[in-house]
């Protein structure tokens, strides 16, 4: 048995049963998730009902429910405990939604895989179940997606017509979060029943797309061998001025090429278009990934040979690796399957690539390795080398993008013998909130700011500054304190004057600087008979409340 034969036998219950499971799933994700998107454990359950189902739903026979019932049961809890992790994980661990990803990539290689038998059969398991199951769950699932969006439709439009007496029951049902998710659930549910059960209507819709595909690939295989040769003349320097864009478009050209050249491959020669036209362009899509994904990764190291490690680039590290192993797996089998048998090579080498990634995903998904740590002592090495100056040091980025490794490393930077290392990695340290975007300046000494304090006076300036330290948007060019007199609470009250406006504050000893709360602001309402007037400091009142700013001169 090849995996495509044995499975999705005709089984009549099997659209009931899925929307049965699949809606009780929806309701299920619905109440765990509704309010508690912070909570870690409802997250867990979240995710363990929510990939547990799926599995389950695309993996359960009528005559083998055991085996996919254990295998539903192991991926939904690898996948809560990674939800757990992501979501308990808070700011300690530097972005932990990647190995939530990375375990969403795990166990979506692994489904086609246990489809197949690869855990009785290892790497003798035939290709041709492989890429069935790919192909019949990616079709199956996008179809069932179709069919829930149409179901939605249909919903609607009874809605509507029950609107027109007066009856808004359908409207208010799809308003509840609990509706939704349990309809779509049940709707999906059973359009995957009836998919899963029709073997010539997928085999007919793989047909019809790998055809598509395949026509597709002649112009990009052309595209890409004159980019390449173009390249070669120009020389690659364009590239690397181009650091932020050009390496994911070169990784989107590489994968596009992995497609397109799969879906000439199909599962077998016999399979295989016998046109010329096509299978050139599958060699000359296959041949051309490796230097694609060479090309990005040195894209990207250029990138970080100017700004150092982060941890999201070692993740772009990982996967520009995964891309390159397999432009280099295909590579090989195009070398030594040249004189015959270059597409089984092709074919053989995806298996195999897609067993190791699958485990080493899963291997990235666990808490093993903190990338947070490894990216923060690349960039004080980069400090203590002189390759960064302590006025352009991201100290921001170690403060809110490395978890507590980051702050571990700006604890130690704040006792460095260099005095202004050692303020501003203090500064970044106490920041409660990050700079937006593209702000300018971020890293300032209390030297480095343009302030006045009216009238003078040495305490209120150190507790100004002290403040601006760990916020230098709020006085980005220049600005000036002024003295409001004694706040309610004790300590002064203050403005915060700046080009754009001004913010009211209170120094109190002790706490230091703080922004004023503001109560409820209460507007004027313009009336039929309201008194509109031009009143003393040129502002504009309505019914004697002041309207916006002083009018200024022409």
């Amino acid at each position: 048995m090849d995996g495509t034969e044995g499975n999705h036998i005709d089984w009549p219950l099997r659209p009931w049963i899925l929307a049965a499971l699949l809606g009780a799933a929806g309701l299920l994700v619905w109440t765990f998730a509704d309010k508690g998107n912070d909570v870690p454990w409802r997250m867990a359950a979240t995710a363990f009902v929510f990939f547990g189902a799926i599995a389950a739903a695309f993996t359960i026979e009528r005559d083998n429910w055991k085996q996919p019932l254990v295998f539903a049961l192991v991926v939904g809890l690898v996948m809560a405990g990674l939800a757990w992790r992501a979501v308990s994980a808070g700011d300690h661990y530097a972005v932990p939604q990647y190995g939530f990803i990375a375990g969403v990539i795990s166990t979506g290689l692994a489904l086609p895989l246990f489809q197949s038998g690869f855990h009785r059969t290892r790497f003798a398991t035939p290709y041709q179940a492989v890429h069935y199951n790919v192909w019949s769950d990616a079709l199956s699932a996008g179809g069932s997606m179709v069919f829930v969006g149409a179901s939605w439709l249909v919903l609607l439009v009874l809605a509507a017509l029950f609107e027109l007496l007066k009856i808004r029951f359908l409207f208010d049902l799809m308003d509840d979060g609990w509706f939704a998710w349990t309809f779509s659930g049940v709707a999906f549910g059973a359009a995957l029943g009836i998919l899963r059960g029709q073997l010539k209507i997928l085999g007919t819709l793989q047909a019809v797309v790998m055809t598509v595909l395949s026509v597709l690939a002649v112009p990009l295989a052309l595209g890409l061998v004159l980019f390449l040769v173009a390249m070669i003349v120009s020389g690659p320097e364009v590239l690397w001025q181009a650091t932020q864009s050009a390496t994911p478009i070169l990784l989107a050209c590489a994968a596009g090429s992995w497609v397109l050249a799969n879906a000439i491959l199909r599962d077998s020669d016999t399979e295989m278009s016998g046109n010329p036209v096509l299978r050139w362009a599958s060699i000359a899509l296959a041949a051309a990934i490796l230097p694609l994904t060479v090309f990005a990764a040195i894209s990207l190291g250029t990138r970080i040979s100017q700004h150092g490690l982060s941890p999201e680039r070692i993740w772009g590290l990982i996967a520009i690796a995964v891309a390159c192993a397999y432009g280099l797996a295909w590579l090989v089998a195009l070398l030594r399957g040249w004189k015959g048998g270059w597409g089984e090579r092709l074919r053989r080498a995806n298996l195999h690539l897609a067993a190791v990634i699958c485990v080493f995903a899963f291997i990235l998904a666990l808490p093993i390795l903190d990338f947070g740590r490894i990216a923060a002592g690349n960039q004080l090495q980069r400090l203590a080398r002189g390759h960064v100056s302590p006025e352009d040091f991201d100290y921001t980025a170690l403060r809110w993008d490395f978890g507590d490794a980051g702050r571990e490393a700006l604890a130690r930077l704040a006792k460095n013998k260099d005095a202004k290392v050692a303020e501003l990695a203090a500064a970044a340290l106490a920041q409660k909130e990050r700079a937006y975007s593209g702000f300018v300046g971020k890293n300032k000494t209390r030297a480095d700011f343009n302030l006045r304090v009216q009238p003078d006076d040495a305490e209120i300036r150190e507790g100004v500054l002290d403040y601006l330290v760990t916020h230098p948007y709020d006085c980005e060019d220049r600005c000036v304190v002024l003295d409001l007199g004694e706040a309610s609470g004790g300590g002064r009250r203050l403005a915060l004057v700046r080009g754009s406006g001004y913010t009211l504050m209170n120094l109190k000893p002790g706490t230091g600087l703080e922004p004023e709360e503001l109560g409820a602001i209460e507007l004027p309402t313009l009336g039929p008979d309201s008194v509109v007037e031009v009143g003393e400091g040129r502002v504009i009142r309505i019914d004697g409340k002041v309207v916006g700013p002083a009018i200024g001169d022409n």
